[in-house]
């Protein structure tokens, strides 16, 4: 097998992998530049540039059998697997081309956890250290591998990461028999302390190595199992605040197989509204100080379909508003819709000059279509709004209905 069918066969394989973005498209027909449905995916480094990524699994070839991916052992699939020289070359190739600045890198469990972690080690080593290619790397670290081979492997990675692939034990031992919540929790942990032993030694010697400098994070697949939107959202909060992840990525599920234990691929349709409802609970999780018991709860355990989590919530917390901008603090601004980490800095700045009418929270960044239904300029609000529950909600909605239209068919998957 040639180099480049592996390519196809690998990276083909790499989509489905929700921690960073394949490019979706191909296009032909032109003298110049070459596009491919797989392969290409964008990160983001610390100090907010976009980054190209090459996207790639070092092998499909798996000793497991997890009945959600297309990889699993018992799937009849093309097979390849990536020597790391091979690899290693192949990465160099593209971005001496300028296709890349980086590379996504991850890979089925071909014969063991350590036999796979060890080839991978073998692919970085190899950029780094014999070709000195000091561009962004993140590589997906194998539950069940030896600490010592995971403690290699984030030295020579700027990101790690540990996918929990479904949101409970039952889940796991449902659908992936082989892999336990505590193999995966136990490196997650072990990354943790090495990125805080890291950031300690480098205060003291500027020369010390560094340990996944870029953190770690993981992926969670959404709509293959009955957990709630609760569920998942307590489950994202722990691992934020025990295992100081940069990200949680959820992944709609897709079907990919006949199994009386996944949803049928004739009937199903990812749930890519959910996935988007979650994304935007996680944001506010990570940026606007919110708990998940105050997004959801065990009586009310699903996201609202029709409304992005902060107008929900501020709908049913109707009491809290109106709140005066000149004088609320920053985390309270934080809870209006409407208005975001940035235009909030810009708020508490700004009033310190002048008092802040509604032309100046606009020029600010503030959305004044959803903020002004909840908030004051000076004890005013906007003149002739209507401000009954019943008002604010259909208005909220009607902003909501444009990016909703894709996903109308998908609307009665959600509870009432």
């Amino acid at each position: 097998m040639t180099t480049e069918e592996k390519l196809t066969i690998l990276t083909d394989a790499a989509k489905y992998d929700a921690a960073c973005t394949s490019s979706g498209a191909r296009r032909g027909g032109g003298q110049l530049g070459k596009t491919m449905p797989a392969g290409c995916c964008h990160s983001f480094s610390a100090d907010g540039r976009c980054i190209s990524l090459l996207k790639v699994l070092l092998t499909n070839i798996c000793c497991y059998d997890c009945q959600y991916c297309v990889n699993r052992s018992s799937n009849d699939i093309p097979r390849a697997m990536f020597t790391p020289r091979e690899l290693a070359d192949l990465t160099l190739a593209f971005y001496r081309r300028n296709y890349i600045e980086g590379l996504f890198l991850s890979s089925a469990v071909a014969k063991s956890p350590d036999d796979t972690t060890e080839r991978m080690i073998k692919t970085l080593s190899l950029l780094r250290n014999d070709y000195g290619f000091t561009g962004y790397i993140h590589a997906k670290a194998i539950p069940g591998a030896d600490p010592a081979l995971t403690a290699q492997l984030g030295r020579l990675a700027d990101r790690l990461s540990v996918n929990i692939e479904l949101p409970s034990s039952q889940s796991l031992a449902l659908l992936a028999p082989d892999k336990k919540k505590e193999d995966i929790f136990r490196p997650m942990a072990q990354i943790r302390e090495g990125i805080l032993e890291a950031e300690e030694d480098r205060k003291k010697f500027r020369s010390a190595p560094t340990f996944s400098p870029a953190g770690q994070s993981t992926q969670m697949i959404i709509g293959a199992t009955e957990e709630t939107d609760y569920q998942i959202l307590k489950l994202s909060e722990g691992m934020y605040q025990k295992y100081n992840l940069k990200r949680v990525f959820f992944s709609a599920y897709i079907p990919v197989t006949e199994n009386p234990l996944l949803p049928s691929p004739q009937t199903f349709q990812p749930p890519l509204l959910r996935e988007h409802r979650l994304y935007q609970s996680d944001w506010l999780l990570r940026f606007y100080h919110f708990q998940a018991d105050e997004i959801l709860s065990p009586d009310a355990p699903a996201l609202n379909p029709l409304l992005d989590p902060k107008c929900n919530w501020a709908m049913n917390h109707l009491d809290c508003f109106p709140i005066e901008v000149n004088t609320a603090d920053y985390r309270t601004l934080l809870r209006v819709p409407g208005i975001g980490p940035v235009s909030a800095r810009r708020i508490v700045t700004a009033r310190k000059w002048r008092a802040l009418d509604h032309e100046a929270l606009k020029k600010l960044g503030v959305v004044l279509k959803r903020a002004q239904y909840f908030i004051t300029c000076s004890g005013k609000m906007t003149p002739a709004l209507r401000v009954k529950p019943a008002s604010i909600l259909q208005a909220l909605t009607a902003l909501e209905a444009p990016a909703l239209a894709p996903h109308y068919q998908q609307l009665s998957l959600f509870p009432s």
